[in-house]
């Protein structure tokens, strides 16, 4: 096979322990999966989980020094705990989704916050505040078979030192399996498909200079510096 202009590379993620690396499909992310963070975004009830997705290559495996986004004033974080699945499939049954997991990463879920904000007063989709170049910092995967299911632990964030996210993984309104399961009734999941599963209240405004970290109990922590 022939190609007009060579293809782009194949996104990879480095895997805890392995010199093998984890090949990038898709990248879904959950909306409002902790109570307190749907409340500071303006909603008071348990939603159904609801989807929106990320380039793949919108990641920024390993972290370092992330570009400010242009066509924003308000550039937001959220610490998310990140399933990296290993099989797939369509209409997954919630007691069998933890068997797709691979491994779990941190990831940040960057975001133009009022590009997001004016999309959903119009009922507009959310790429430009959601999907653009470098919005998915990513920690390096642990694999199942090391680190268990955490359904519990501390997930957390600072900025230039100071916490900003604070919350446990026992606060998700829906958890993994059933994130998993859900989502599979839309479309049919892969081996490489990463999920982005919701972050805690705290979220907040950084600018260029702000060294963001953050981190979940038994996965190690995420390091950036805007710049």
């Amino acid at each position: 096979m022939s190609y007009v202009f060579p293809p782009a590379a194949q996104v990879v993620v480095h895997v805890a322990g392995l010199t093998a690396v984890f090949p990038v499909r898709r990248v879904y992310c959950v909306g409002r999966n902790y109570a307190d963070h749907a409340a500071e975004m303006g909603a008071d009830s348990r939603e159904p989980p609801f989807f929106f997705s990320k380039p793949a290559d919108a990641l920024v495996p390993g972290g370092g020094d992330v570009a400010y986004p242009p066509m924003t004033s308000n550039l937001q974080h959220e610490v998310e705990l990140v399933v990296a699945l290993g099989k797939g499939g369509s209409n997954i049954p919630a007691d069998q989704a933890l068997e797709c997991v691979f491994g779990y990463a941190v990831g940040f879920d960057l975001t133009r916050r009022d590009l997001q904000s004016r999309a959903k007063d119009k009922g507009h989709p959310w790429d430009m505040g959601k999907g653009f170049d470098q919005g998915g910092p990513i920690g390096e995967i642990l694999p199942v078979e090391n680190v268990g299911h955490p359904l519990k632990g501390a997930i957390w964030l600072k900025v230039n030192g100071e916490l900003r996210q604070s919350g446990d993984l026992a606060q998700m309104s829906w958890k993994v399996a059933e994130v998993i399961a859900n989502l599979s009734s839309y479309v049919c999941l892969a081996p490489g498909d990463l999920i982005f599963t919701g972050t805690p209240a705290g979220v907040s405004t950084v600018v260029r200079g702000d060294v963001l970290e953050g981190g979940v109990a038994g996965l190690g922590e995420l390091k950036i510096r805007l710049v």
